[in-house]
């Protein structure tokens, strides 16, 4: 945990000197897990800010694609924070039970559920990954959004929306899984 807040402690700083942040709708932000923190992702640097502006004592664990864990140091590097890998463009069912694990514990787990960065600032398409895993585990989505500024020294926007909760029973079959992972991208989108 120390290499955790030391991480946490020197993003921090350099988001400060190197950014205006500007963060609304911390009151939606629970003390603490277990829920899930779904975000937009259009920076190599939306984990560490999410985690630096969301995280307050508790850690968030990443799900990341496997590919950055076999980058040298990289793949050290986030794995002594706490994330975890899982393998794009196909069912993980090995991250999925991690990630139930961790919330079953009452951990705060970290999604970008478009699965990939988007260039154009535009919140693309989800995977159900995300939506799968809220119901599965019955725990809520904490929807948040990330605007850059395109230059350094600009503002960077961080908007925490309410907690979204599933309460849907039965089994989870495609079109509630649909409907679920829509919701929490229209959530998201509001934000943006």
């Amino acid at each position: 945990m120390l290499f955790y807040r030391v991480a946490k402690g020197l993003f921090t700083l350099y988001f400060k000197c190197m950014y205006s942040l500007k963060v609304h709708g911390l009151h939606n932000l629970p003390p603490q897990g277990p829920f899930i923190i779904c975000a937009n992702h259009t920076s190599w640097f939306d984990p560490p800010l999410v985690g630096c502006v969301l995280s307050g004592r508790n850690r968030i664990y990443f799900m990341a694609k496997e590919e950055l864990f076999k980058v040298f140091i990289l793949g050290a590097l986030i794995k002594k924070l706490g994330a975890f890998p899982v393998k794009r463009n196909k069912a993980d069912l090995g991250a999925i039970k991690h990630a139930l694990k961790l919330l079953e514990k009452g951990g705060i787990l970290g999604l970008f559920p478009e699965g990939t960065r988007t260039r154009n600032g535009e919140l693309g398409e989800l995977h159900n990954g995300a939506a799968l895993i809220a119901l599965m585990s019955k725990k809520p989505v904490l929807p948040v959004s990330v605007k850059w500024p395109g230059k350094i020294f600009g503002t960077v926007e961080v908007k925490i929306g309410p907690l979204i909760y599933f309460n849907e029973e039965g089994k989870i079959r495609g079109k509630v899984l649909d409907t679920a992972s829509s919701r929490i991208r229209e959530e998201i989108r509001k934000l943006l």
